[in-house]
């Protein structure tokens, strides 16, 4: 199987639309108050509402409390969270849904390993945007890690790299937001339809 496409940083109903059209595999919705593509929980149910079934919900929440995420999940139909800035992610297990673990490359740093029972998500590294940078992360560090991690790689890509970062990294899924955007939230049909189709178009590489 192909990487998995999780499309992120949704905020209009034409845009989850497109997501369902085109059958990716997960779409995000951002629940963090700082981001310029914050949705509140009842946008984010309806922009969840047109998606089919087997798509991935995934809220994405920086610093979160476990009663704010456990509020979210019930109100949006959230199949899974995504953690920012939280370095334990245990108080959030009880809530049994799948967790997203968001970590960086540091410059001088040891790389990341994901806690048990979360899958990781590897990002640049924004202690203010927390994501959504447009920047790309190490390639070659990235790999190192996806050969022990279930690995989504985030940071940059666009459809005219992400073929070479599949190649390069082999993640089990690739997350994009700023690279099908046409501004901050708002999603260019064209570049998410050819974002998708640079993805389909790899050999299968992902583990699973």
């Amino acid at each position: 199987m192909s990487a998995r496409i999780k499309v992120c940083g949704l905020t209009r109903i034409e845009d989850a639309r497109l997501a369902a059209s085109l059958d990716v595999d997960a779409v995000g919705v951002v629940l963090w108050p700082g981001s310029p593509r914050a949705v509140s929980l009842s946008e984010a149910a309806a922009l969840c509402h047109v998606l089919p079934s087997w798509t991935a919900r995934v809220g994405v929440f920086v610093t979160p409390t476990v009663e704010a995420v456990r509020t979210a999940i019930a109100a949006v139909g959230l199949g899974v969270i995504q953690l920012h800035g939280v370095d334990d992610p245990t108080p959030f297990r009880p809530l049994q849904v799948p967790i997203l673990w968001a970590a960086s490359l540091r410059e001088n740093g040891a790389d990341p390993v994901a806690p048990a029972g979360t899958t990781l998500l590897l990002d640049a590294h924004d202690p203010v945007r927390h994501g959504g940078t447009g920047r790309t992360i190490d390639w070659s560090r990235a790999r190192s890690v996806s050969a022990r991690e279930r690995l989504v790689l985030a940071g940059g890509l666009t459809a005219e790299n992400v073929a070479r970062a599949i190649t390069e990294v082999r993640p089990y899924g690739v997350d994009v937001s700023s690279g099908v955007e046409a501004a901050p939230g708002i999603k260019s049909a064209v570049r998410m339809t050819a974002f998708v189709e640079a993805v389909r178009q790899i050999r299968p590489t992902a583990s699973v």
